[in-house]
């Protein structure tokens, strides 16, 4: 039996599986799924719109001989500051060649040595031995476009842009006059389509939510625009557990420019030899860690931010000149070429650089299945939490972990996926009791307060007093948000910052939680790292309930 619907007699949008998000993770998870199944990709900007596409440095696997498994596992829980659940860093690392192969055979071309045919290995923070493959320093494009092309080639996967999800549809929304019993789980989204203004209701029998993190909670980001947390946000009002969303991965080297937008300038280039100056030539990071410029990001991006605090300067400086014309040319000719478009090159300038949010390492609490609390709803890449980066990504490890998650989810969907499911019908969206908005002017100014508090009381130093004002404020925020929300007609801006305030609120939470030091959360209240690592839990009020058939994600 096979399904390739997209919409019913009564033009309802319906399919199999839908996809919300368009980036490594989700594109893997599609391209897993049998083709006797129907699948609708959503991307809320235009389909090349991702973090992948941003990804710079490459995937991390073990394929030279002084390498191992043992060593990568070993690496990841030491940068994640021993909050690293094993079961899922072993899980992940061990699949890392198998997965760099099915990206060879999906058609992505991997640097390699000269005059052979093994990808060139490079090393990054963290790293004790090379093992991240990467296409030059452009990986997240070369895995993305070749990704989106393989999904085109099936007739099973329609691609749908500029669309915003806005909310699951859960059991509440299904009509009460249907005959069908319907339990606790996941029918689907509404999606806010921006091009007509109207609201969508798309069902499906599964949905997989792979929309990315919420860097966008901060004033100054690594991350594309789309970065607003909508898939933490969605699974958390619809009764999802969340995990560890105080570790907020800021990158140690993204450009200092007064033109957006921001550019991050890959950690290969500190991996291949580069060194971190202040403003008068020396060198600082051996001060601070013995690996020194490769030390894991938390540690580097500290320093950064310390010493520019101590001298009271906007910068410090990363310097790759000594590697010389040719080689910078090789490795880097991408952030070359960006960096000259605005006035600097790297083989003859200093590159001024500035920490800025970069990851979001916790999110919904998924099992390595990509399973949530909510059951058909699954959430991978940075949106799900499988515990593989604890208190602190280690680089490269996040395409690993997009592709390995996503090969699992779809694996799962289809041995679990049965096409005879009824499907209960959806209540359409309600827009009778809204009216249209003139006053935009809340929307953009509510943006800019929450990401400036949020970069100012949760950013890479925090106290307890910082984070309780930060907390007031926020709620403050949603009260204002939701009382807009209620009234007037729903937009792409005022989605994402509903999303994001909620999400800025569980980050603040889980970071009130945090009683020490560790990884990527640093307090002066709490500077040292306890004996024993726990992961921050939160649970909402309408948590999830467990149905059969459906296996919860065992945390604690």
């Amino acid at each position: 039996m096979q399904s390739t619907h997209f919409s019913d007699q009564n033009h309802q949008v319906k399919a199999d599986v839908l996809i919300i998000g368009s980036g490594a993770a989700g594109l893997t998870t599609a391209l897993k799924i049998d083709s006797r199944f129907s699948v609708i990709i959503l991307s809320k900007g235009p389909l090349t719109e991702a973090n992948t596409y941003y990804a710079q440095g490459g995937v991390a696997a073990v394929l030279d001989a002084s390498d191992s498994v043992d060593f990568h596992a070993a690496d990841t829980i030491r940068a994640g500051g021993g909050l690293c659940r094993e079961e899922s860093v072993r899980f992940i690392t061990q699949c890392g060649a198998e997965t760099i192969q099915w990206l060879i055979d999906q058609g992505v071309q991997f640097t390699v040595h000269q005059g052979e045919n093994t990808p060139h290995l490079t090393r990054e923070g963290g790293h004790s031995h090379r093992r991240v493959v990467h296409a030059a320093d452009a990986t997240g494009v070369a895995i993305a476009q070749s990704l989106y092309f393989a999904v085109q080639q099936r007739p099973n996967i329609q691609l749908l842009s500029q669309r915003t999800a806005l909310d699951l549809i859960t059991s509440k929304r299904l009509d009460v006059n249907d005959n069908q019993i319907a339990h606790s789980g996941c029918y689907g989204a509404y999606v806010f389509n921006q091009i007509t203004g109207e609201v969508e209701a798309i069902s499906a029998k599964t949905v997989v939510l792979a929309t990315g993190g919420a860097s966008k909670a901060y004033l100054y980001t690594s991350n594309p625009d789309i970065a607003t947390g909508d898939g933490i946000a969605m699974a958390w009002r619809a009764g999802c557990r969340v995990a560890n969303l105080e570790f907020n991965q800021f990158h140690p080297t993204c450009l200092y420019h007064s033109e957006p937008p921001t550019l991050l300038i890959t950690e290969a280039v500190r991996g291949e030899g580069g060194y971190l100056l202040r403003p008068d030539g020396s060198r600082f990071m051996l001060e601070f860690h013995p690996q020194a410029e490769l030390a894991p990001r938390d540690v580097v991006a500290r320093a950064i931010d310390h010493e520019m605090k101590r001298l009271g300067v906007p910068c410090m400086f990363l310097d790759i000149r000594h590697r010389g014309e040719s080689f910078i040319a090789e490795h880097f000719p991408t952030v070359r070429q960006r960096l000259l478009e605005r006035g600097i090159d790297m083989v003859h300038d200093l590159i001024p650089v500035v920490p800025a949010a970069h990851y979001t390492c916790g999110g919904v609490i998924t099992d390595l299945f990509g399973r949530t609390d909510l059951a058909h709803l699954y959430a991978i890449g940075e949106t799900g939490c499988t515990g593989l980066h604890g208190a602190n990504r280690m680089a490269s490890n996040s395409l690993l972990e997009c592709v390995v998650i996503g090969s699992a989810t779809g694996e799962h969907i289809n041995q679990h996926l049965d096409l005879n499911t009824l499907e209960p019908s959806v209540l359409p969206w309600d827009a009778s009791k809204v009216v249209n908005s003139d006053e935009d002017i809340v929307i953009a100014h509510n943006w800019h307060e929450l990401r400036q508090f949020m970069w100012d009381y949760v950013g890479i130093v925090r106290t307890s007093k910082r984070l309780q004002r930060a907390h007031n404020r926020v709620r403050l925020l949603q009260e204002e948000i939701q009382e807009f929300y209620a009234n007037y007609q729903v937009s792409n801006d005022l989605i994402e910052l509903r999303n994001l305030a909620l999400v800025s609120e569980l980050i603040i939470r889980c970071a009130l939680l945090r009683r020490e030091s560790r990884g990527l959360h640093f307090t002066l209240d709490y500077p040292n790292t306890l004996a024993e690592a726990r992961d921050s839990i939160l649970t909402p009020r309408n948590a999830a309930q467990a149905i059969e058939g459906w296996e919860l994600p065992q945390w604690s």
